[in-house]
């Protein structure tokens, strides 16, 4: 959505504490600004996640705030009476009036007037949230008659009696360990026969048996797993030639975040400038950033490739996400074990995550882009919430 960037941009420029203060809290909340479509479409599970807290990040508001909120506007403004989802999620409609009106919200507004407007909702006018009521637990009641307190004469002299029997106990029990190991020294070849012959009742003594050892559980790998890369929808806003590099393009790419990112692409031999410009395209966004000739680059573009005997690459294509995708939509693997995980903030380039997942990228007979577990064979469609992420034409491609 553009005009959801131009309003973020907006309130940004009125506030640039909006985008985080560390490099830790910008990666955070550029995170959270690519998960804003999935969140703004379940209001239900959204009404849980605010119940808690004010904000997305922290305690103060950012960019992934105002992202949701104008996510949130359309479904909000095309409900009759906005009140009517007040007992449902009521948390949902407390965040929505909070972000609104923000002052970094408020400027955008103006410079943006028809864009996300004031929604108006007299809030005194709303039906209170019902609240569960819980029964208190009864108490059973204890039986008051208590047993009669032992005279205190008595009572002494029985603590006395007793300690007095423990002391005689334990030194008698000292004497006996005593005796037991200085008889037991000189007397141990005679009184314990030795394994498989026979003792002085002329029996056979019986080996003891082995406990049976625990089975061994096998722990669960924890390398580098596909669910750590973090790919996104991408639009691309602007392409040219490297002004250092020949085989390099330099693009802008939007990702839903408040501002594109510069991407350099080795695409020069495979496409030109107007087959890329426009193209909605699958972005990898946690490589750490590099610089290329100068032009330091903050992500990646997913491409399917076919190479030649000799290893060289003969074709390149984009890899395209399902059609009506939008900007900062976040993609990922199929599977339990891999769909519901958060990817990490920045890939660690000494842990090699990507390139130890990457050679697993493939296109299947279907054009599906897919990544096959080297260890179980078992395939992992690369998806949006929508659909299955395909390659225009290469079957069999490698995918970087």
């Amino acid at each position: 959505m553009p005009l959801v960037t131009e309003f973020v941009s907006a309130a940004l420029e009125a506030d640039p504490s909006l985008a985080g203060s560390s490099d830790k809290d910008k990666s955070a909340i550029s995170l959270l600004d690519s998960e804003t479509v999935s969140l703004a479409k379940d209001l239900s599970a959204l009404n849980t996640r605010l119940t808690p807290i004010t904000y997305l990040y922290h305690n103060t508001p950012s960019t992934a705030d105002i992202s949701l909120y104008c996510r949130l506007h359309p479904t909000l403004t095309k409900l009759s009476t906005p009140a009517s989802q007040h007992p449902s999620n009521p948390s949902v409609l407390r965040y929505f009036l909070q972000i609104q009106s923000l002052d970094p919200v408020i400027a955008a507004r103006k410079s943006h007037p028809n864009s996300f407007p004031l929604l108006e909702i007299d809030v005194s006018s709303l039906p209170a949230p019902p609240r569960e009521v819980i029964a208190p637990v009864k108490k059973e009641k204890k039986d008051k008659k208590a047993a009669p307190a032992p005279e205190p004469a008595k009572e002494a002299s029985g603590i006395v009696a007793s300690a007095t029997a423990a002391v005689e106990a334990v030194a008698s029990a000292a004497i006996g360990v005593k005796e037991a190991v200085i008889g037991g020294a000189s007397e141990k070849e005679a009184s314990v026969p030795k394994e498989g012959k026979a003792g002085k009742d002329g029996k056979k003594k019986e080996k003891k048996e082995k406990p049976a050892k625990a089975p061994v559980v096998k722990e669960e790998p924890t390398g580098p797993l596909p669910s750590m890369i973090d790919m996104r929808v991408g639009k691309v806003l602007d392409v040219k030639k490297h002004p250092e590099a020949d085989s390099l393009y330099v693009e802008q790419i939007d990702i839903g975040e408040a501002e594109p990112r510069t991407v350099c692409s080795g695409l020069v031999k495979y496409m030109k400038e107007e087959d890329i410009l426009g193209q909605t395209i699958i972005v990898i966004c946690n490589l750490k950033p590099v610089t290329m000739r100068g032009v330091k680059s903050y992500a990646m573009l997913l491409c399917a490739s076919q190479s030649s005997g000799t290893g060289e690459k003969e074709g390149v294509e984009f890899v395209f996400p399902p059609a009506g995708s939008v900007p900062g939509e976040r993609i990922y693997f199929e599977g339990e074990k891999y769909e519901n995980q958060v990817p990490e903030p920045q890939l660690n380039p000494k842990k090699k995550v990507f390139e130890s997942i990457q050679p697993g990228f493939i296109t299947l007979d279907n054009l599906d882009a897919a990544w096959i577990d080297p260890i179980t064979k078992s395939v992992h469609k690369i998806r949006t919430e929508d659909g299955i992420c395909k390659a225009k034409s290469f079957v069999g491609a490698s995918l970087s």
